[in-house]
């Protein structure tokens, strides 16, 4: 970034050594000589031009006036005004930063004593008396300007509040439906028809009349309008490298959990299903070659600790062999990668946005969620997971590559079949067997929490081929609507082959 320019005004004569000081302080101390560039007037090399034309372009260039005022008032031209009060004019018309430090002492120019006041009327100004005081208090004072205009920051990403934010930008709909879900799930001190201010000051999500980035990132209306970057990419290859063109590829944005629900449902409708039938129980078994919850905790994990500041995005690539998922966030130095495989101390990178998620139910207690990962994979037979941390972080579990991959259709069934047969309507229909079901009953067998997108990718799609039908055909709306498969889809599910 390009260093802030920073104009040292004072009476020459009487503060020659405090003005060197500060100028060489600036330009090499290894925090403000990144991020400033000081400038004094006896650096300038000999000009045919007016003194006074010098120090107002460079006032008028600065971006940050800095002050000493002492004993003397200095020079004074025709209208008796020195070109320390010349200075400080034009930068405060320019509404500049201004810091301003007086030096301590008994005898003062009475026009210097008027300058003072100016200053204490329209600026925060300090005292000092020793050089080192004032170097102490312009680095104190440089620090502050750095953290208040989010050049560094001292607080996590998530924490912080957004100049260009307000409340309007949160979607009042998603606050609510959160609320009442985390009161069910974890006994959240707020119901649905609690204020929502309340309930944002409760989790730190809001100050005054600015939101932090975790509300934007939770509730927001249109998060990529600040974070352009915050999105989920998902590649599906057929074999074990990336090779182009892809055959499937989507880019998911909205909401962290909006997100979160995207991706992991991508991931759970490319890879192997096994679907049970009801000779035992109602209920349909259903288990997905990767556990659910191991694919859903590293898209999690990925999100909640990924750096938003980065220029990248949340990968997610599903090859023949293998799932991963790759995010631009450090590891902690405080852990190790074996630490990972255990119970460990939890760590979030943006700690608001892991405390919504586990408020919401989306993850279980902090710090357990790597080692249940771990037992699940290895439960499954496919080995530990693999956390590799080299620029970002990246989760990887193996698959079972010599298994049957996913079911193909072929032959002609009853008419022509128009349009795509996805391996998401071959699910929908393995599900649906002679009983009808309703939407509520086929997202719980097909272990999807997301019903917009249930309905757009899995119901509507197999119902505009016409392999699913309505009970109620008159009445789409029909509280006790169930759906069922047509002899179409009757002659599509069992002339799959595995």
């Amino acid at each position: 970034m390009q260093r802030k320019k920073v104009f040292i005004s004072s009476v020459q004569s009487e503060f020659a050594a405090e003005r060197q000081i500060l100028f060489e302080y600036l330009t090499t101390d290894a925090l403000l000589g990144k991020f400033f560039e000081p400038f004094i007037f006896e650096n300038v090399p000999a000009l045919s031009v007016l003194p006074t034309a010098v120090f107002l372009k460079e006032v008028e260039n600065c971006d940050i006036y800095l002050g000493i005022f002492g004993q003397q008032y200095g020079y004074e031209d025709s209208e008796g005004i020195s070109p320390t009060e010349h200075e400080f004019d034009a930068v405060t018309k320019g509404n500049k930063t201004c810091l301003v430090y007086v030096k301590q002492t008994e005898q003062r120019h009475p026009k210097e004593k008027l300058l003072i006041h100016k200053a204490e009327n329209v600026i925060v100004r300090r005292s000092f008396n020793t050089s080192e005081q004032l170097k102490t208090a312009v680095y104190s004072s440089l620090v502050n300007y750095l953290i208040e205009n989010e050049i560094i920051r001292i607080t996590p990403f998530d924490a912080t509040l957004n100049r260009e934010a307000s409340f309007e930008d949160l979607d009042e709909e998603k606050i609510r439906k959160f609320v009442g879900v985390a009161h069910r799930k974890r006994a959240f001190p707020f119901t649905e028809d609690s204020d929502i201010k309340d309930v944002l000051t409760h989790m730190n999500l809001i100050k005054g009349q600015y939101i932090t980035n975790s509300a934007i990132l939770l509730f927001g209306k249109k998060p990529q309008r600040f974070f352009i970057t915050s999105e989920v990419r998902c590649a599906h290859f057929h074999g074990l490298d990336k090779v182009k063109p892809i055959p499937s590829y989507q880019v998911y944005k909205g909401d962290v959990f909006e997100m979160i629900e995207q991706a992991a449902d991508f991931v759970l409708s490319k890879i192997n299903l096994y679907v049970g039938d009801r000779s035992k129980n109602v209920t349909v078994d259903v288990e997905y070659e990767i556990p659910k919850q191991a694919v859903t905790e590293a898209i999690v994990n990925a999100v909640a600790h990924r750096d938003y500041t980065s220029n990248g995005s949340v990968q997610i690539m599903l090859f023949a062999d293998r799932f991963e998922v790759s995010n631009p966030g450090n590891f902690p130095h405080e852990l190790t990668i074996e630490q990972l495989y255990t119970t460990h101390r939890s760590m979030p990178a943006n700690p608001l946005l892991a405390e919504a998620l586990y408020l919401y139910g989306t993850i279980e207690r902090m710090g357990t969620g790597t080692e249940e990962m771990t037992k699940l994979c290895l439960a499954k037979g496919l080995g530990k997971p693999e956390f590799i941390s080299n620029y970002g972080f990246q989760t990887i579990i193996r698959r079972q590559y010599n298994a049957p991959i996913t079911r193909q259709v072929t032959g002609q069934v009853t008419g022509q079949v128009t349009g795509q047969v996805t391996e998401k309507i071959m699910r929908l229909l393995n599900v649906i067997n002679n009983q009808p079901l309703s939407v509520k009953e086929m997202l719980q067998h097909l272990s999807l929490s997301g019903r917009d997108n249930f309905l757009k990718e899995y119901l509507i799609p197999a119902i505009e081929q016409g392999f699913v039908t309505m009970k109620y055909h008159q009445n789409p709306n029909h509280p006790q609507q169930r759906y069922l498969l047509t002899v179409k889809g009757i002659e599509l599910k069992y002339k799959t082959i595995k």
